[in-house]
C-alpha cells in the first residue's frame, strides 16, 4: 500500500503582545459555544472543508458524520475551552439564517492552547471572517490565562499560512501526516 505524505506547520502565536479585536462585517454576529451548536459547528466544519486539502489529509472532514464525530471529541477533551470555540452566523431571520465560520480551542498539558480547526464557507470567504473568528478564540485562551496558542496547517494552504502569518503565528516545527493512497484518491 502506497502512501502520501503532507507537509503541515506547527505555528504558535505569543499572546503576550497586545492584539486588536478585528470587526465583524455587518450582518454578521459570533455565536458562542453552548451545548446546542455542537451539530451546527460539524455541519460549519463540513461546508467549509469538504472540497480543501484538508479533507484530503483528514478524511474524517470531507463527510458530515466525520466532522459531528471530530466535534464530539473535540468537546470531550479534558481542555476543551469554551471561551475560544465560537461560530459565525449571518443573517437576521430564521429565513435568511446562514452560518458561515467555525473554530475551537483546547488547553493542552503543557499549559499553551491549540486551535482544533479554523472553518469558513464558501461565499463567506473574502471578508475577514477567519481573522475575526482567530482573533475572538485568541481572546478566550487569554482570558484562561494562556500566553501561548498553537496550530496546525498544510503548507500547501498558502493562503492560510499567510493569514496566520499576519496575525503574529510562527512556524515552530514541520511535521508531516502520512495519508494512505486509498484514502488520497477515493
Amino acid at each position: 500500500m502506497d502512501s502520501t505524505y503532507f507537509k503541515r506547520y506547527r505555528m504558535e502565536v505569543d499572546l503576550t503582545v497586545p492584539r486588536f479585536a478585528a470587526a465583524l462585517p455587518t450582518d454578521y454576529r459570533y455565536v458562542p459555544w453552548n451545548e446546542a451548536v455542537l451539530d451546527i459547528h460539524a455541519r460549519t466544519k463540513f461546508r467549509s472543508f469538504r472540497d480543501e486539502i484538508d479533507a484530503v489529509v483528514f478524511p474524517c472532514l470531507g463527510n458530515l458524520e466525520g466532522c459531528r464525530r471530530l466535534m464530539r471529541e473535540i468537546r470531550n477533551k479534558s481542555g476543551f475551552l469554551p471561551n475560544a470555540t465560537w461560530l459565525i452566523a449571518h443573517g437576521s431571520t430564521p429565513e435568511s439564517l446562514q452560518w458561515c465560520g467555525t473554530i475551537q480551542g483546547i488547553t493542552e498539558r503543557g499549559g499553551g492552547g491549540m486551535i482544533q480547526n479554523i472553518g469558513v464557507v464558501p461565499g463567506h470567504r473574502g471578508l475577514s471572517l477567519g481573522t475575526c473568528l482567530i482573533e475572538r478564540s485568541l481572546a478566550g485562551f487569554r482570558m484562561h490565562g494562556l500566553s501561548r496558542v498553537g496550530l496546525e496547517v498544510t503548507a500547501e494552504n498558502a493562503s492560510a499560512v499567510r493569514l496566520y502569518q499576519r496575525l503574529g503565528f510562527r512556524r515552530v516545527r514541520t511535521v508531516y501526516k502520512v495519508v494512505d493512497e486509498d484514502a488520497v484518491v477515493a
